[in-house]
């Protein structure tokens, strides 16, 4: 594997997403931004969490020891919890959340696990986009609903407090063998695709394999910059990962 990525902080703001890569690996987190005026009962914000949970993920990612995607993420979610279980409310639905994309290659395959809306596209001689869409199933938005959705069967499922979440995040994997490329994204770097429709997926790879990480982001940033009404964030953080088989 041949890992390249940028992510780029909204502007002015502290970077809530979370890359990291080694041999044969790649662990993204995207944290989700606290609503004006909620209290999410902890000390803590978003970006805190990525780079804690994010950060146990990655060690256990690195002692290849093939143990299974979601029981790393379950134990990273219980290992990030018990350091700040004596000064914040972990039982507080609100706590700061984050999504969780993870490849691994184990011998002839790579395995994937997609955790709420962070995707993961694939090139097998055609495009397979992994992207656990449940959060944009909800039948309201308001933030109460959207609390007692969060992490309940029905809902939608977030790395935060429980780490029985981590067994609901979508898993899988393919051969080695006529896998070209791949791409692990935070929401804002696939807003090109998925919010502005300035490209498809295919063509989004493609931009990312010829042109870097880095020029996802610079066009995905012009393209915040012209739109004429902004739905939810105008601008967000960006990490782009390629992978290359």
């Amino acid at each position: 594997m041949q890992v390249s990525y940028v992510s780029e902080a909204t502007p002015g703001r502290p970077n809530e997403d979370f890359v990291a890569a080694g041999p044969g690996w790649v662990v993204l987190l995207d944290g989700a931004t606290a609503p004006a005026g909620v209290d999410s009962g902890c000390a803590h914000d978003p970006a805190w969490l990525v780079r804690r949970l994010g950060g146990q993920i990655a060690a256990r990612m690195a002692m290849e020891d093939g143990k299974p995607l979601p029981d790393l993420v379950a134990e990273a979610i219980k290992v990030t919890g018990e350091a700040h279980t004596g000064t914040c409310d972990l039982e507080n639905p609100d706590s700061p959340s984050a999504t969780v994309s993870l490849l691994r290659r184990r011998g002839g395959a790579v395995e994937w696990f997609v955790l709420a809306d962070s995707p993961i596209v694939l090139d097998v001689g055609e495009v397979r986009v992994i992207r656990d869409d449940r959060v944009d199933r909800l039948p309201s938005y308001t933030l109460e609903a959207v609390r007692k959705a969060r992490n309940s069967p029905g809902g939608f499922w977030v790395a935060s407090t429980k780490p029985e979440a981590a067994y609901e995040g979508l898993t899988g994997e393919v051969p080695v063998a006529g896998l070209r490329r791949a791409a692990v994204l935070s929401d804002g770097a696939s807003r090109l695709v998925e919010r502005f429709g300035r490209l498809d997926w295919d063509g989004l790879l493609r931009v990312l394999d010829e042109e870097g990480p880095r020029e996802l982001v610079r066009r995905t940033r012009v393209a915040e910059e012209s739109e004429t009404f902004a739905r939810g964030k105008r601008h967000d953080d960006a990490t782009a990962v390629l992978v290359r088989f």
